[in-house]
Order: structure tokens, then sequence, then C-alpha cells
């Protein structure tokens, strides 16, 4: 059974940093590619970064280009995404996810956990 278990989400102040983490099992984790993803109330989800099967291939959204990294330890099952500089706007819901099927490049997110809340405010 896909399980992924976001933690780390926080209220923090603008311009602060936070960690997120994303704990995965029940499938070989090491063969695929793991993307993150966040959906604030009244908008749509939104792509954030994704890294292939190693940490040799990342993509990010512009919205946070050069403020987040994403990365991945396969011998822990896991995926991190470092965020610094945090905007207000960057206040969602985020996800971590999968399709079982993407080596390289960003996957679908047909799995999901049940996410965590990121809160930037003063």
């Amino acid at each position: 059974q896909v399980q992924l278990v976001e933690s780390g989400g926080d209220l923090v102040q603008p311009g602060g940093s936070l960690r997120l983490s994303c704990a995965a099992s029940g499938f070989t984790f090491d063969t695929y590619a793991i993307g993150w993803f966040r959906q604030a109330p009244g908008k749509e989800r939104e792509g954030v970064a994704c890294i292939s099967r190693s940490d040799a291939s990342t993509d990010y959204a512009d919205s946070v280009k050069g403020r987040f990294t994403i990365s991945r330890d396969n011998a822990k099952n896991t995926v991190y995404l470092q965020m610094n500089s945090l905007k207000p706007e960057d206040t969602a819901a985020y996800y971590c996810a999968t399709d079982l099927s993407t080596h390289w490049g960003c996957p679908s997110y047909r799995y999901w956990g049940q996410g965590t809340q990121v809160t930037v405010s003063s």
C-alpha cells in the first residue's frame, strides 16, 4: 500500500525558513520521481518542485525558484523541501506525490499524502 506522510509545516514569519519532509512506504522508493504541490483555499493546485529517482534532476515552479530546494535520501525513503525566504503567498497546504510510473522528470499526482500546512504571516 502506497503511503506518503508529509510533516514539517508550521506558522513562520515572512523571510523565514522551513523544511518539509515526505516519508514514503509501500513501494520501491528509489525507482520513482517525487513531486511537491501546494493548494491554498480557493486557489488551484500548483506544482512546486519535483525530483527524479536520483537527485540528478530537479525542477521548480518559477514562483519558488531560487528559494526552495528539493532533495531526497533514498536510504531513508524520504524527500525534503527546504523553503527559504518565505512569503505570505507561499501559504498553503503542501503535499508530496508520485504516480509510480515516472522515473525521470515530474510525476503526475496519482498518490499523495494528507498534507502539511505552511502559514507565512507576521
